[in-house]
């Protein structure tokens, strides 16, 4: 299947709206509300050392905190090499690792998916009769760029 470009989209005020979820991730009371679905993964570009904050949603498995997206910052994230992660109000260390296989990418959207409609909606994954994520839109996201990132917090 030929690679196209990502299926998720981003919203065309997307930077106001990452400044915005940002702020609210950092104030107190609200980073419990806001901060069940979402933490700020601080990515520093490998060429230009820049520092980005990014919102992403996130879904718990044990331990870790899985995370999934088809844009460039994700391959600043690098399996071995730790990042700093904003979860509820508190700045932490988080040990990554990266998921680049096709079935590893399919199965950690599909876990993804079932735990965040969301995050299957805004991924265009859509789910078959009995509730489980379509394996096309699975395989799909994954032929398109798709990374999965697996972050235990230190």
């Amino acid at each position: 299947m030929a690679v196209t470009t990502p299926r998720a989209k981003t919203l065309p005020i997307q930077s106001a709206v990452n400044r915005i979820v940002h702020a609210l991730l950092h104030v107190p009371l609200l980073n419990r509300v806001v901060g069940r679905r979402l933490i700020v993964i601080e990515v520093v570009g490998r060429r230009s050392g820049t520092r980005y904050d990014v919102p992403v949603a996130y879904t718990r498995d044990g331990p870790d905190l899985m995370v999934g997206t088809p844009f460039a910052w994700g391959r600043n994230l690098r399996s071995g090499e730790p990042v700093t992660i904003l979860l509820q109000g508190r700045r932490r260390s988080a040990a990554v690792t990266a998921i680049t296989d096709e079935a590893g990418v399919t199965e950690a959207y599909a876990t993804m998916a079932r735990d965040n409609r969301q995050f299957a909606g805004f991924n265009q994954i859509g789910f078959d009769a009995d509730g489980a994520p379509k394996p096309d839109d699975l395989q799909l996201a994954w032929a398109n760029g798709a990374r999965a990132f697996r972050l235990r917090p230190l």
